[in-house]
């Protein structure tokens, strides 16, 4: 698993067609300067082959050691952020939203239950 900083507005990558279950290939470092008040999007885009099913957790951590459940919302309407895990079973782009005022320096995604789903996800942070 490789650290890579996370440069203000652009593109970040974490995985990169990425089967099976387990963490994302790459840990996103957020820089010093863009300070916590900065929400963070994540997309996630599947492929899928026959009967598709993956559980996504949105993770960041203090220290790129002890990693817990950041809380997210998706971007189709839901206002309230929270830290359950959620589930894809179609080839789709999935939009994710870390609010402003989160706290993390460092983001992954945990892959789990992961059945015939390729995943591969960015983040930007503004």
């Amino acid at each position: 698993m490789a650290t890579v900083a996370a440069l203000g507005g652009n593109v970040t990558n974490l995985s990169t067609t990425q089967t099976g279950n387990g963490q994302s290939t790459n840990v996103v470092q957020r820089r010093f300067d863009q300070g916590m008040a900065r929400p963070a999007v994540l997309r996630i885009t599947t492929t899928v082959g026959a009967t598709p099913t993956c559980t996504y957790q949105i993770e960041g951590s203090p220290d790129g050691i002890s990693f817990h459940p950041l809380a997210t919302y998706d971007t189709s309407g839901a206002a309230n952020a929270t830290g359950a895990t959620f589930t894809v079973t179609t080839a789709t782009s999935t939009w994710r939203v870390v609010p402003a005022d989160t706290p993390w320096s460092f983001l992954r995604i945990t892959y789990s239950a992961n059945t015939n789903v390729t995943n591969t996800a960015d983040i930007w942070i503004y």
